[in-house]
């Protein structure tokens, strides 16, 4: 529990014919993380001279190209199968998920998969590629209306066939949209080129946000000036309007546009209902292939980690030392016994080697917290088990609210049992709000804390409950706060001291743990000495000579400098007061919101309305209070495990364990 599982490190070297089969055991066991050799053998002089990098399979290029295609089908069944959904349904899968009932599918190698695949897609997209080619076309068409209807809008004041603005042999025609101001100065600079001009304004000024205001000109020239009219135009900021294939007047277009993307709409919707037909009728199967291609093409490349001879595979793994005789036994059985193992123990140095967390199921939960920090190192304490202990009693202190607690605990109920039954983070924090929910319900019960003062209030009667108030007693919360402080920061010192031993760092121990330790004794003879007549000068001695040795190690350790590590310690100490003052910003604002409500209910002179303001206050103003005190106590709670806690003896590693597993979520092989 305090200990991540212990590794090894197993090099197997086998015959290439019977790679292929050893490498799917093993993908399908899961047990083992596959260590890249191939950069190893290239800087190693002595492996160069008799092995060298393997390479992918050669048929990775095609499962990638079909994995391609399916991942394309899937997204497209999976947009067409979604139209249909709705809120309610968006609810229901977070609350209630639909559990994927797994396809019993047989075991194929990459040749056999690839034939598979290639005849399914084959079928698929004989009847996709038409719809898809359908709806492409209902779509360009779309857009090709949508954009003549928009300069038929910006023509609208025009009243002639717009076919008549095309360039013919004799006359040119120039549409655009010129700001106001700009507009007659173009119109002198082009009569200026000929006399022979057309220049049609709209009356209409367009105004839009943040510019100019703008109107719409169209300027008819002899072909013959179209250069030194384009020339003059230039000159000036002119938005061109392309004149499309358009035919009548804007009017009519605008008419003629809005009826065809109706009809363009209801075709679309057709085509849409068969593609939907298609999808229901094949999307499992394409999702199924989906999954297995992904398994296959992460089994082709896991090659490239290896090394190689002519004859051989040579392929390194961490392997979990529990599992050492069960991975062994299942190479012996892939490789027909054609394989030589050997294997080595973690060394001194395990900057390296992965972590696996080995704790039991109910503190599993908080691994994630952890690993949000860093991932652990291999030999120091897995602080996993303090964290699951004192996260939820840390969010609970902050929030001591029963009502909230409740309300955050269902959350996590339906986080646990609904999305939860898959997607295992989901699930992991579900647990840590419902834990985290009861301790803010029996902190709450204790502190009086049931939608701030609600029970004295609205109810006449303290909450039977009621130990502490913390309006009424703040100091006692301090005081409480502080202990549990101290005994945190003294358990994270203890930790530190047994990782810095392990890794043989004494001096870092001495000056970051056990002088702190020497600090608190000496402050404890000092109280005993003041407080205590019997101990009296005896006891502030001692308390002296302890203090003078804290100085003596914090210069010993930290230069001249190290002394001010004093600080360090007594702001780590004193941020554990943080949880007096959330638990009484959560009373404090929740009380608040009662007062506001029984004010409104007594200051309205309409009772029924003072009634129903007072509801709306009283509900409204618990949920933002809810949802702001909840962000505190988490990210707080956080705070005191990541900043006070982890910062006494947490070293940091590089690597998780992470298992070359086919993830079958969808699929699993027949027996």
């Amino acid at each position: 529990m305090f200990q991540t599982e212990r590794m090894r490190k197993l090099r197997i070297l086998t015959l290439n014919q019977y790679s292929s089969s050893i490498v799917r055991d093993l993908h399908e066991e899961g047990i083992v993380q596959i260590e890249d050799i191939s950069e190893r053998i290239q800087q190693n002089p002595e492996w160069a001279d008799s092995i060298k990098p393997s390479k992918m399979t050669p048929l990775i290029g095609r499962i990638s190209s079909l994995l391609m295609k399916t991942t394309g089908i899937s997204e497209t069944f999976g947009n067409a199968l979604a139209e249909d959904t709705g809120i309610k349904d968006m609810i229901l899968s977070f609350v209630k998920p639909v559990i994927p009932v797994k396809r019993e599918v047989d075991s194929l190698n990459s040749e056999n998969l690839i034939n598979k695949a290639e005849s399914l897609l084959d079928v698929v997209e004989s009847q996709t590629k038409v719809i898809e080619e359908k709806l492409s076309a209902i779509d360009s068409e779309k857009n090709l209306v949508t954009l003549n209807e928009s300069l038929a809008q910006k023509l609208i004041n025009f009243d002639l066939d717009l076919s008549l603005l095309k360039d013919t042999g004799y006359t040119t025609h120039t549409v655009g949209r010129i700001n106001v101001e700009s507009a007659s100065k173009l119109k002198e600079e082009l009569n200026n080129v000929t006399d022979s001009l057309l220049f049609f304004e709209d009356n209409k000024v367009s105004k839009e946000k943040d510019k100019l205001d703008s109107k719409v000109v169209i300027i008819t020239a002899l072909n013959e000036f179209k250069d030194e009219v384009l020339s003059v135009i230039r000159g000036f900021e002119f938005e061109k309007l392309e004149i499309g294939d358009v035919e009548g007047t804007p009017s009519q277009i605008i008419s003629s546009s809005k009826n065809r993307l109706k009809e363009l709409e209801n075709e679309k919707s057709q085509v849409t209902n068969q593609l939907k037909k298609v999808a229901e009728k094949y999307d499992e199967d394409i999702l199924v292939l989906k999954e297995q291609l992904e398994i296959e093409k992460e089994r082709n490349e896991v090659f490239a980690t290896f090394g190689e001879t002519d004859k051989t595979k040579l392929l390194e793994a961490w392997v979990p030392s529990k599992e050492y005789n069960s991975v062994t036994k299942l190479i012996d059985k892939s490789s027909e016994g054609h394989f030589v193992a050997e294997f080595e123990d973690v060394g001194k140095d395990d900057s390296d080697v992965p972590v696996l967390h080995n704790n039991p199921s109910i503190v599993k939960p908080y691994e994630f917290l952890v690993g949000m920090y860093a991932p652990i190192r291999y030999g120091e304490i897995d602080p996993t088990f303090l964290v699951f202990l004192m996260f939820p009693f840390f969010f609970g202190f902050c929030l001591t609210e029963a009502a909230y607690g409740a309300l955050f605990a269902i959350i996590g109920v339906v986080l646990y049992k609904g999305i939860g039954k898959v997607n295992k983070t989901m699930k992991d924090f579900g647990a840590i709000l419902v834990a985290s929910g009861l301790w803010a319900i029996v902190l709450g019960l204790l502190t009086g804390g049931f939608m701030g003062d609600f029970f004295p209030r609205f109810l006449g009667s303290a909450i039977p409950t009621l130990l502490i108030d913390p309006l009424k007693r703040p100091e006692i919360i301090l005081i409480i706060a502080l202990i549990i402080g101290l005994i945190h920061l003294n358990v994270g010192f203890i930790l530190g001291i047994i990782n810095n031993f392990r890794y043989g760092d004494k001096k870092e121990a001495l000056g970051s743990q056990i002088v702190w330790f020497i600090l608190e004794i000496g402050i404890v003879f000092l109280a005993l000495g003041f407080l205590v007549p019997t101990v009296g000068i005896i006891g502030m001695g001692i308390g002296a000579a302890f203090l003078v040795a804290t100085f003596v190690i914090l210069i010993y350790c930290g230069g001249v400098y190290g002394i001010m590590d004093v600080f360090g310690f007594l702001g780590n100490w004193l941020s554990y007061a943080r949880l007096l003052a959330l638990c009484l910003s959560t009373g404090g604002i929740a009380m608040t919101v009662n007062i506001l409500s029984g004010m409104l209910n007594s200051m309205v002179p309409i009772p029924v309305l003072g009634i129903i303001l007072a509801v709306i206050i009283f509900i409204f103003g618990h949920i933002a209070n809810f949802v702001l005190q909840i962000v505190g106590a988490f990210i707080n709670a956080l705070r005191l495990n990541y900043v006070e806690f982890f910062s006494q003896f947490f070293m940091g590693g590089k690597n998780t364990f992470n298992a070359f597993s086919a993830k079958r979520i969808l699929t699993k092989l027949k027996d």
